[in-house]
């Protein structure tokens, strides 16, 4: 993969567009939950977990695990087909919508558990990336928690140290490179939009190039 500056113009209709052309094929590439999520959910309970950006339901598939009722939402109704795929192989229970990060269709407080992992960073606006965490805070229960992560300056691929917005390509079996579009985090930027939404903050860091929080749900 590589990298080209992105323009503005870039729109939440084109990267949903782009993720139902190359849906199958990155399906096939992304079939192991990460590390941070499994840690994450080790020895928790959950009546409703909620996977945000669920993509193939490689994660959503952990959180069916812990909890009595699991969902995956994502924008992607190509990426969603995937995840029912992974569903029905992997025999896991899990309701699967479609739908907006920073418009979620639930009610408020209606989620203990969720995971908002390699998603923000799609969102083509600070204004909807924020947004999206005002909607994470307002689905959790009040001692509820969610595991959030970004692409951050801090991977080696990268030689800024501020945020920037980019593209990074992504190679279809025929050799075609589709463009994806990423805001790519600095980590105080990271920390300055969290504090800007309405989570509560419970833990930052940094692991494998990605920017991480556990937050919670707003007061």
């Amino acid at each position: 993969m590589s990298e080209e500056s992105a323009g503005s113009d870039t729109t939440a209709s084109d990267v949903v567009a782009t993720y139902d052309e190359i849906a199958a094929h990155f399906a096939t590439k992304r079939k192991n939950p990460w590390p941070e999520v499994t840690s994450f959910l080790d020895g928790v309970e959950s009546t409703t977990a909620l996977d945000v950006g669920c993509a193939n339901g490689r994660h959503t598939e952990l959180l069916a695990a812990v909890a009595d009722r699991a969902i995956g939402l994502d924008a992607s109704r190509a990426l969603l087909s995937e995840a029912e795929s992974r569903r029905d192989d992997h025999n896991f229970d899990a309701i699967l919508l479609q739908g907006d990060a920073s418009r979620l269709p639930l009610r408020e407080d209606s989620v203990d558990l969720a995971t908002y992992v390699a998603t923000m960073h799609h969102l083509p606006t600070r204004e909807a990336r924020v947004e999206s965490l005002d909607e994470l805070a307002r689905v959790l229960t009040p001692a509820g928690r969610a595991l959030v992560s970004v692409w951050s300056t801090e991977h080696d691929r990268f030689d800024e140290t501020q945020g920037f917005d980019t593209t990074v390509t992504f190679t279809m079996p025929d050799g075609r490179a589709v463009p994806r579009y990423y805001h790519i985090y600095d980590p105080s930027e990271f920390g300055t939009d969290l504090e800007a939404s309405a989570v509560g903050v419970e833990r930052e860091w940094v692991s494998n190039g990605n920017c991480y929080a556990v937050v919670t749900g707003s007061e």
